[in-house]
C-alpha cells in the first residue's frame, strides 16, 4: 500500500528555465534566430549562461508546469525527473519543492550535467530558446518511485521522453505499477516531432497503456496521419478511453465513447506568449479529473488555466488558479 495519496504525479523532463533580458545584438553576434527553439550542447549552454545577463532560474519542462499548475489549482502531486549532483540540479529540486510538490527523484553523480533552458527576451517580447537536454534524456526505470505512483490517481507521462529506449522502458514500468494499484495512465504527445518519429510505438503504447491522452489537433493529425480531423478522432477513440485535444482559439474537444464534447476557449484580451498554454489545460484537466469532476467542468478548468498563462510571459500561472476557478463558479 502507497504511502501518500496524490492527485497526479508526473513524468518528464527535469530542466531549469534561465531567462534574461538581452538586446537585438547580442542575438546577432552570436547568429541566434529570434524567437526560435534550438538544441545545444554543454559546452555551448557554459558559454551562453557565462555571456547572460541577470537572469532568473527556475524549474520548467512540459509536465513540470502542469504540475506547477496542478499546484496553484490545489492539488497534492509529486514529480518524477532526473538531475545531476550540480548547481541546477539543486535549483530544480528547491523551485519545484517551493510549490508543494513532492520531489525526491536522487541526482545522479555521473553523467550529463543537469538540463537547461536558457531563454533570452528582447524589447519587443520574442523569446529565444536555447535547450540543453543534459540528464534528464538519462531517465531510467531506476529513476522511478513506487510509493509516488501507486499513490496517485492520475500519473501523468511526458511525450518528449518518449525518445529513448530506456525512457520507454520506464513508462511501460510505470504503467504497470500504476494500473497494478488501479490507477489512471495519462500521456501528452507533447510535439508532433515526437510523433513523426515514433508513430507505431505511441500507437501501441496508447491502445496499450493509456487511459487518458493529450494532443493539440496538429499531433493528433500527425498520430493518424490524416488531414481529416473528424477521421483522427474517430481513429483515435478505437485506441483510447478518454482524450483532450486542443484547437487553439477553437477550444478543445474531449472524447470518450460515443461522445465528442466541444469546450469553448475562454476569451483573453490579449494573447502575449502561447508557451505553456497546452501544459496547463492539461493541469486544469487532470485536476477536475482527480476531484471528480464531469468531463465538461474538465474541459472548462483546462481552458480556464490555458487562457490565464497566454495572457503573460513565462509557462506557468501568475495567479492562484484555486482562487480564479472560484471565480469563474468551476
Amino acid at each position: 500500500m502507497a504511502e501518500k495519496s496524490y492527485d497526479v504525479v508526473g513524468i518528464g523532463n527535469a530542466i531549469v528555465d534561465i531567462i534574461a533580458r538581452c538586446d537585438e545584438g547580442f542575438l546577432s553576434k552570436r547568429d541566434l534566430a529570434k524567437g526560435f527553439m534550438r538544441l545545444i550542447d554543454a559546452a555551448e549552454a557554459n558559454r551562453l549562461y557565462e555571456a547572460m545577463g541577470p537572469a532568473v532560474e527556475r524549474s520548467g519542462g512540459s509536465v513540470a508546469n502542469s504540475i506547477a499548475g496542478l499546484a496553484s489549482f490545489g492539488g497534492k502531486c509529486g514529480f518524477i525527473g532526473r538531475v545531476a549532483a550540480d548547481q541546477f540540479g539543486g535549483i530544480f529540486r528547491h523551485d519545484i519543492r517551493s510549490l508543494g510538490v513532492d520531489y525526491d527523484t536522487l541526482p545522479a553523480t555521473d553523467g550529463a550535467p543537469t538540463a537547461r533552458c536558457l531563454i533570452l527576451v528582447t524589447p519587443d517580447g520574442e523569446r529565444t530558446m536555447n535547450t540543453f537536454l543534459g540528464a534528464s534524456v538519462d531517465f531510467t526505470a531506476d529513476d522511478l518511485d513506487a510509493n509516488l505512483l501507486e499513490g496517485a490517481k492520475i500519473v501523468y507521462l511526458e511525450g518528449y521522453l518518449f525518445d529513448a529506449e530506456a525512457a520507454r522502458r520506464a513508462f511501460a514500468k510505470a504503467a504497470a505499477l500504476a494500473h497494478g494499484a488501479g490507477r489512471k495512465i495519462a500521456l501528452t504527445l507533447s510535439d508532433s516531432f515526437v510523433v513523426e518519429r515514433h508513430r507505431g510505438g505511441l500507437q501501441g503504447f496508447i491502445e496499450t497503456q493509456v487511459d487518458l491522452l493529450f494532443a493539440n489537433e496538429a499531433e493528433l493529425l500527425a498520430l493518424y496521419e490524416t488531414a481529416d480531423f473528424d477521421e483522427a478522432c474517430e481513429q483515435l477513440l478505437r485506441h483510447c478511453e478518454l482524450a483532450a485535444v486542443t484547437r487553439s482559439e477553437k477550444g478543445s474537444v474531449v472524447l470518450t465513447k460515443g461522445e465528442m464534447l466541444h469546450v469553448p476557449a475562454e476569451t483573453v484580451e490579449k494573447v502575449v506568449d502561447t508557451t505553456g498554454a497546452g501544459d496547463q489545460y492539461a493541469a486544469g484537466f487532470c485536476f477536475g479529473l482527480s476531484q471528480g469532476r464531469s468531463l465538461e467542468v474538465c474541459g472548462r478548468l483546462g481552458s480556464l488555466a490555458a487562457a490565464e498563462v497566454i495572457a503573460h510571459y513565462g509557462p506557468r500561472p501568475q495567479v492562484s488558479l484555486k482562487e480564479l476557478a472560484a471565480k469563474a463558479g468551476l
